[in-house]
């Protein structure tokens, strides 16, 4: 893998990681409840679904 492309890829995860972590924190925590997920886990959840576990 180029220069260049590992550089796109840690864009593209690291994307994927903020948006993850926009989205759950933008939830209620009613919801995140529903979902079986409490507040304090946002963070972890957003770097497993960007970097894998």
């Amino acid at each position: 893998m180029g220069l260049v492309d590992g550089i796109r890829k840690m864009q593209a995860r690291r994307a994927i990681y903020r948006q993850t972590l926009r989205e759950l924190n933008a939830l209620s925590t009613r919801e995140l409840a529903d979902l079986g997920i409490h507040r304090s886990m946002i963070t972890r959840l957003a770097q497993e679904a960007a970097y894998g576990k």
